[in-house]
């Protein structure tokens, strides 16, 4: 019987533990807790530290960037607007937050990855590419248009192309209050300092003068 009992506590530990991993962002303790964004700095887990309920209003609860659309002149056709923890306080510790993408004619949102976050798309204008690729190599992708719906899974390299003639756009969904990003392009030729060029050349089957060239593109 003590055997019995516990295996059956063994397991139920390894239950909970198991549902902790999976889940995204902790469940709240207290019914909101708007971020102090000056106080941002003393973060020291998940989370940013609350304003006092007294000061908290109505406004605090509204965000109204999203229904604006975004400057697409630029290299990329690209342009995000987002709604995270730190553009909109009110989403502390509630584990979710939304971006509104743009992009011109043939505008991309390159490779990324967002490590604490899945996403959901969601069309509202034009033809929209969307893909991603999973550890397996494995590719997968469709294109959207207005209402139709697309997820990528968490920590999937993944992107967005206008494959239209005219502008389009998307809003996003994360279950994350701040799910970050790295972008391929970024990560490999913009970081600080930089990735010693000879790794990309080997990586990449180039050769160092390209590398280089990459590089310059973005502030290396």
């Amino acid at each position: 019987m003590e055997a019995k009992l516990s295996d059956r506590a063994i397991s139920t530990a390894l239950l909970f533990l198991l549902l902790a991993v999976c889940r995204s962002d902790p469940n709240p303790l207290r019914d909101f807790c708007v971020a102090d964004l000056p106080a941002a700095d003393t973060l020291t887990s998940n989370g940013i530290p609350c304003k006092p309920p007294s000061a908290v209003a109505d406004d605090d609860f509204f965000f109204g960037g999203l229904a604006v659309e975004g400057d697409t002149d630029n290299a990329l056709g690209f342009n995000i607007t987002r709604a995270t923890v730190s553009e909109f306080p009110a989403l502390n510790t509630l584990g979710l937050s939304m971006a509104r993408i743009d992009l011109g004619p043939g505008g991309v949102n390159v490779p990324h990855t967002h490590p604490r976050a899945t996403e959901l798309v969601l069309g509202l204008e034009g033809r929209v590419l969307v893909g991603f690729v999973t550890s397996s190599n494995v590719y997968y992708s469709k294109v959207i248009g207005k209402g139709e719906l697309f997820v990528v899974p968490r920590g999937m390299m993944h992107f967005q192309f206008n494959v239209g003639r005219s502008k389009a756009s998307f809003v996003v969904a994360f279950d994350s209050q701040s799910p970050g990003g790295v972008g391929a392009p970024l990560a490999m030729f913009g970081s600080k300092p930089a990735i010693p060029n000879q790794v990309l050349a080997k990586s990449l089957f180039a050769d160092e003068a390209l590398v280089a060239t990459l590089k310059a593109k973005f502030g290396n």
